[in-house]
This record gives structure tokens, sequence and C-alpha cells, in this order.
């Protein structure tokens, strides 16, 4: 066993479980904290429910059939495997339950699996509802991939020492490299570098550059020598999009997933939709039918009766269990079909580990958005693997991790983020068809050692290019409010920093370019507009103003925090800093991913607002200031107060 491989991966797991354990905590507290109205809201309750059928499965295990009848449009958590807890709203205040796992979902009606011999006599009185437990089940997954990952031998153990960069990754000369003429130079020796990698290879896509394009061509040039291959991504929306773009280029893609979780216009994609539409799923419809006028037959004997209830009773099952094992096996047929046929299956990291993928490995694994899944996340589509692709950039939004020592002691630090750091195994994607040259300039410089170019069909986009008004033709704007007394304050939970009178500043701002694109007889309501801050106090402060009478109406306004822009572009975009402080503090600003984030969104202009005598005393900042000096960007706040 490698030695370094196992300190490595013991340390993960400890830092694993400290995860868990802030995660089960946040969550607990969540959960006693929300109103049963917000719960609902949250995905995490359904309430009021009914009960459509109960009856005894397999061991005598009482299992529930439920249905919400009203909230099916709001998107719920519930999925096959997690813990739920039935509960009752009793006449006196108080709140019974008993919990189970859920067995089956589909739409707005679930079954799951109670831990009680029988119903008690609350749930027949109504007010019923069903809550959300806390997700034991993708850490479980993390750990038994971790320890397997560990202990690796063969080609596992292979992918892991060189992933971690103790072993050098292999690459094989192309007999024929592919040129396609809808790509620029770096994408094309992207995908040609993951043609010949033999190990791993990593698209390295910075803001706008088209990594999404590349990693569809990158799979469909792979498909050309091979049957199938399995593409995951840490969100479902990512996961969702590939989907999406994958079909839309003809190829037959599975997406396996919570229905509840894939968006509404892929759900034909699914799995469990294209197993309802499987010519032999009829047959399947009527046994089940069958098995269940066997099982009410049987639950019609109360669970107190003599030996030959009991005996009848137990005919009754056993037909219902004969029944039901065959419709089994017709849809295990139907799956197996759907698989052998799929092209590409999506899914998330967790999603991998389906039981309806068994044993299945594949040549090539697609990771798109690595630099934003943990790593004992990313490892679990690698076990199938013979030959990874990452796909993503270390320079913005780094994964979610909750407990702050975690992230310290490296958790937040991702396998792509290693990999690329001790393998020469990535392409970089130079070219970027969003911004302006000016509104990507310090990006590029700071974070891609100035790599980055922008494409000429962009690099001078502006509101109203050659106009003669700098508001409309110039594409940056740093509005600095040292000296104006935009002092930040703290929102009545402490936990959030805003600063209103900048929130009033951006708002006039808006209103002097709205005002000023109208005298020129530019219709402001034709472009996009985002509005950013980092701050959660300040994303709130602004959407208030935008829902006064003046705004109402505006379609074409997005008030939203970094992380609600990732992977988005607006036409303009207003970034608010917030930060203005005696003490110099700048706070969760140091995390300058992002930030590039946030300064890399806009299309034609760029306006972003804080005070210079707080920011400059953090070097990333400093630069800034220093780049929008050198363009000629920078304006006093005075100019508009």
């Amino acid at each position: 066993m490698n030695e370094q491989a196992k300190a490595h991966f013991d340390h993960l797991s400890d830092l694993l479980k400290i995860e868990e354990e802030e995660d089960k905590n946040q969550y607990n507290n969540k959960v006693l904290k929300y109103s049963l109205f917000e719960r609902k809201q949250q995905g995490i309750t359904w309430y009021p429910l009914i009960i459509r059928e109960s009856y005894y499965g397999v061991g005598e295990r009482l299992i529930v059939e439920l249905e919400r009848p009203s909230d099916k449009h709001i998107p719920h958590q519930f999925q096959t495997g997690r813990t739920a807890a039935l509960f009752s709203n009793s006449e006196r205040g108080e709140k019974l339950a008993v919990n189970g796992v859920v067995s089956a979902v589909r739409d707005n009606q679930l079954r799951i699996t109670l831990n009680v011999d029988e119903l008690p006599d609350w749930a027949q009185r109504g007010k019923l509802g069903l809550d959300l437990l806390f997700d034991e089940s993708s850490y479980k997954e993390m750990r038994i991939t971790l320890n397997k990952v560990k202990k690796a031998e063969g080609r596992l153990a292979e992918l892991r020492d060189i992933l971690l960069g103790f072993t050098p990754a292999n690459f094989k000369p192309l007999k024929e490299k592919v040129n396609i003429p809808s790509l620029n130079f770096s994408q094309n020796d992207a995908i040609n570098n993951i043609l010949s990698a033999e190990d791993a290879a990593i698209i390295h896509g910075p803001p706008g550059t088209g990594k999404t394009t590349t990693l569809i061509e990158a799979i469909i040039a792979t498909l050309k020598n091979e049957k199938q291959v399995l593409v995951s991504a840490p969100s479902n929306n990512a996961v969702d999009l590939l989907t999406q773009k994958l079909s839309e280029r003809g190829i037959n893609v599975l997406r396996f997933g919570n229905p509840a979780r894939i968006s509404e216009s892929l759900i034909h994609h699914s799995i469990d939709v294209k197993v309802t539409e499987h010519k032999d799923f009829k047959s399947i419809k009527e046994l089940k039918k069958r098995a269940s006028e066997f099982r009410n037959m049987a639950s019609k004997y109360k669970r107190h009766f003599g030996r030959e209830e009991r005996n009848q009773r137990k005919a009754l099952y056993d037909e219902a269990y004969k029944i039901l094992d065959e419709a089994n096996k017709i849809e295990s047929y139907i799956v197996e079909d759907l698989i052998e046929k799929a092209q590409v299956i999506t899914c998330t990291p967790v999603g991998s580990v389906n039981y309806l993928l068994r044993d299945r490995t594949f040549n090539t694994v697609f990771i798109d958005e690595a630099a934003q899944a943990l790593e004992p996340a990313s490892w679990i589509p690698i076990t199938r693997a013979k030959k990874v692709i990452f796909a993503g950039d270390h320079f913005q939004l780094p994964p979610t991790v909750k407990s702050d020592e975690a992230a310290r002691k490296g958790l937040a630090v991702t396998l792509f983020e290693r990999t690329i750091k001790v393998q020469k195994a990535d392409v970089m994607l130079k070219v970027q068809y969003r911004s302006n040259e000016e509104i990507m300039g310090f990006s590029s410089n700071y974070f891609y050692k100035n790599d980055l170019h922008a494409d000429d069909s962009v690099k001078n986009n502006a509101l109203a290019p050659g106009n003669t008004i700098d508001l409309l033709s110039k594409p940056v704007e740093f509005i600095d409010t040292a000296g104006c007394g935009f002092n930040e304050t703290y929102e009545t939970s402490d936990t959030s920093v805003e600063n209103a009178e900048e929130a009033d500043l951006l708002i006039k701002h808006l209103r002097h370019l709205k005002e000023t694109m109208d005298s020129q007889n530019i219709n402001f309501s034709q472009f996009s507009v985002g509005i950013i801050s980092p701050y959660k106090a300040q994303v709130n402060i602004l959407k208030e103003k935008f829902l006064q009478d003046e705004w109402v109406g505006f379609t074409n306004i997005a008030v939203n925090s970094v992380d609600g822009f990732q992977g988005q572009e607006r036409d303009i975009i207003y970034i608010s800093l917030v930060r203005s402080n005696s003490e110099n503090e700048i706070g969760f600003l140091k995390d300058y991913r992002r930030m590039n984030v946030a300064l890399t969104r806009a299309k034609k202009k760029l306006i972003i607002i804080g005070d210079s005598a707080t920011l400059s005393t953090d070097e990333f900042y400093l630069k800034f200031l220093e780049y929008v000096e050198k363009i000629g960007a920078y304006k006093s706040a005075w100019e508009f107060v």
C-alpha cells in the first residue's frame, strides 16, 4: 500500500467526519428554527399529506404510500434511501412522529417503510406531514469510497497515484489530430490532449472561454472510439446542462438521479421516465395492479388473529410477492436494455453509485465543474473509470464546505486543484467570448498569467461603442466612496454586513445610466442587468429597493449573491463591495476566487462600487485599483452624491 496515499486518505476521512458533524448540526438547527411554511418552501417538508395505501412488505415491514395533494409546484429533496419522519400536528399542539426510510419517489407521491409494527392511531386523524431528516447517505458513500481508494489495487490504485502526483500521467501520440472548424486553437488542443491521454487530462476553462462547448465536443469525439461514457458534475444544474447539450447533438443520454431534482424540460431523459415509456411497461402496470389487489385482500386481516387467518393472509401476501417478482424481472430487463443502449450516462458523483449501474465500469469518466466538487465526492465516479477527464477552473467558485475547521485543514482543496498542480495534463482555453477586453483584463492578468484574449467579436463590446458619452462607451467604472462616510453596518442578526448608503449610490448610478440611455434613444430594457454583492444583507437591501415603484416592471434586472451568478452573464453588471471601516477589515472579500466570478460576469459594462481606503490595504484590491487607474476607469462617488 502506498504510505503517502494512505496518510492522505486517512486525513481526508478525518476532515469528512468534521464536515458531517457540522453539516448535521446546521441542518438540525435549521429544522428547529424554520416554521412549517418555511420548511415546505425549502423542500424538506410535505404538509398536508394523505395516506393512499398501507400494507406489510417483506419481513412484515409496514409500508405506507403517501401523496401531497397541494404545493405540487414546490421542488423537494425527498429521494430513495433518505430517512424521514411521518408526523401529525395534533389538536393539543404536540408533534407526534415515527421515523422510516423512503423506498420510492415519483412526482408528488412516495413510499416509506416505517420503523413501527402498525400505524399509530393519530395517523388516522389527518393533519399528517413528512419531514426529511439529515442525509447521511452521501457521507456514507464518500466514506466507503475513500476507504476503497486507499486500499485499491490494479487500475484504481494506478489512477489514485497519478491524480495525486506520485506517478506521472501518460500520453500517446495521435495518428491524426482532431481539428473542429467551429472551435479555436486552444479548444482543439484541449480535445487532442484528452484523446491522447491514457490516464487523465484536464480542460482548464476560465470565464467565457467555452468550457462546456469544448467538453461536449470532447465527449462526442471520445464516443467515436468508445461505446459508452460516464459524465458527472457536482450539481444537478450542471448535470442537466450537459444532458441538454448532448441530447441536442443527437446523443442517446440517460440521466440518473432523483426526478424531483431534474429539470422538468429534461425529465424525459431520466431513467424513471424512460422505463415508463418502454414498450413493455404496460405489462408491469397490470402485474402491479394484480399484486395490489392481493395485498389489499391480505391487509383486511387484523394483526391479532388465529392460525387459519394468519395462513390465509400469508398465502395472499405470497401470491402478491410472486406477481411482484415477475413485474420486477420485467422492469430489470427494461432498465438493462436502456442502460446498454445509452451512449452517455449523466449523474452527480453520488448518483454514480446507483444500484442500477451495479459493477459497470467505463473506459472514460468525465467530471465537469470538478473545481467545485469535494475531493471525497470526486473519487466516487473515478472508482468506475479507466481514464479520468476533469473540466473546470480552480480560480472560480470553490466547493461548499460548511465546517471552517475542515476547510482550513484541506477539505476545500479539490482533486482538480491537486492534479493540475502535480501533473502536466491540462490545457487552458485562451480565447474568451463574453467580455470587452478591459472588463476581462484584470482577471486575465491576476489569475491567468495574461494568457486570456478577447475574441474579436467581443473585444470592443460596449453599451454604445464610439458614443461621445463615456458612461455609454467606456466598459469599466470603479466608483470610489472613500471620504463619503458610507460606513458599513451589521444587520440585526450580526451575521452579515450591509451598507445602505452604498446601495443608494448604486441605485442613483443605475438611474443615471438609464436616463442617459433614454436620451440617446437606446432601449434600457433590452439590456440584461445583474446586481451583485458578496454579502447577503446587502443583497436583501438591494432587492427591497428594486421592489419600489420606480423599478417595478423592469424584468431585465436581477439581484443576487456572487454564487447566484456563477455560470451566468449579463450585459451590465454592478458590484457592491460594501466594506468601509476604519480598521480596514475586508473579511469575506478576501475570497478572491468569488471576486473573480463577480468581475467576469459582464459583457458590455462593469461598475464596481467600493471604498478604496478600506480595500487598498489588501494586495489583490490594490492591484485592481492600479488597474482601473491605468485604463481610466476611476471615478469618485462625489461626482454622483
